[in-house]
This record gives C-alpha cells, structure tokens and sequence, in this order.
C-alpha cells in the first residue's frame, strides 16, 4: 500500500467515530484532507464543521459542509463532540508534534473546544519519543531572534520557515536537535515565552483514541484513563 492509501484508511476510519447530527472540528493536512472528501459523501451525517485552517474551510465547502464560526458555537454552548486530524508524530501516550503544515495555533484551540480529539496517522508517525520531527513554534515576527535564541538555549536548532505565513500572520521556527524527554513540561515552557504564539507539542491536551493505518488494517488505540 502507497503511503496516500493509508491516509485514506485512516480517514474513512474516523467515520466511525463522528457522533450522527452534531457539529464535528476539522484539522488540517494531508490527511485531513482525505477525512474532508470521505465526509462530504456524508455530509448529511453531520450539522457543520469548525475548521482549523483556511485550507481546510474551502475544502469543507467545496465538499458540500457548511463552515461554522467557533466563537458563534461556543457562545451557543453548542457541544463539539469529535475533533478529527492528524499528527507529525504521536507517541505511546498519545502525545504529539503537529504544525508540519502551519496549523498548529488554530489546531490547538479548536481542539480545545471539542470534547474527543480522534487522530488519524499512518504507521509511520508512531515513535517512541518525540522529537525526531522538528518541532514547529508559532511566533509573532518581531519576536522571531528573541525566541531563536531561546530555544538555542535548549539545545534546539531553530530554523525560521522559508516564504511562510500562518492563517494568523505570523512566523514558524522549525525546531530541530531537541531532547523532548518531558513534552507537557517543554510545552508549558515555551508557550510562555513572550512572542510565542504557541509550540506544535499537543502534550497537556493528547488525542483520547490514534487510528492506526498499517498495511495489514486499522489499529484504534484509546488514550490509558482518557
């Protein structure tokens, strides 16, 4: 099986785990995008999407799902059951490095506001630590020498993306050669920086369940005690 055919098992995957009527939250990605298509032959299983990139919203819409305002949701109180993306890598915890494709800010927060973050991945994102992936940080471009030299500091090697802007406007360092032995203990750190936008460690908030796609089938692997 090609690498696409396993994003798509992992995609068409995660059908299963929408919950019929309610609004689902859409990341983004390659993968993603695969979930999107397999989900506008449903459209009518689902009440509308939160989307976290513009990418994914015109890909949505062009599917046929209506792109709701998360402000408009959660200020409804209207209940998110089931987040759906990807990761750049995911460990045994369910713990993850995502923002390969710029996301990472908009991901987090509309992962947030959704009860069960469900990742969809072929085998090949599943490590034993963290870290092999440089690790993506969000910042704002005044800020970009400042946090550079920080995550130097850390043992990191950052690399400011070339020709890139986030939805936000914003800058990502891509940060190689760190030693995530504690990610929740990295995340927290970082994300106080001044400047940082936010850092693509999905460690105090991992999925609840990973869809495994190998070439002999589906594993879903649930998250221990979530």
């Amino acid at each position: 099986m090609t690498q696409d055919s396993l994003k798509r098992a992992a995609a068409l995957a995660a059908l299963d785990e929408l919950v019929d009527g309610a609004i689902v939250g859409v990341g983004s990605g390659s993968t993603v995008g695969f979930f999107i298509e397999a989900l506008g032959e449903r459209r009518e299983r689902v009440a509308g999407a939160v989307s976290s990139s513009e990418r994914s919203s015109d890909l949505l819409r062009a599917a046929g799902i209506e792109v709701l305002d998360l402000n408009r949701v959660v200020a409804a109180g209207t209940p998110i059951p089931v987040y759906v993306d990807g990761a750049d890598e995911i460990d045994g915890s369910l713990r993850m490095i995502k923002g390969g494709g710029g996301a990472l800010t908009r991901e987090k927060i509309v992962a947030s506001a959704c009860e069960r973050f469900v990742c969809i991945v072929d085998h090949s994102k599943l490590v034993a630590r963290l870290g092999g992936f440089p690790l993506p940080v969000e910042v704002i471009p005044m800020a970009r020498e400042l946090v550079a030299a920080r995550l130097r500091r850390l043992g990191g090697e950052p690399v400011e993306r070339a020709g890139f802007v986030t939805d936000n406007g914003n800058l990502v360092l891509d940060v190689g050669g760190l030693v995530i032995d504690d990610p929740v203990k990295l995340e927290f750190e970082i994300n106080q920086w001044p400047g940082v936008v936010t850092v693509g460690l999905f460690a105090s908030r991992p999925a609840n369940v990973v869809l495994i796609a190998a070439p002999d089938g589906i594993e879903r692997r649930p998250a221990i005690g979530r």
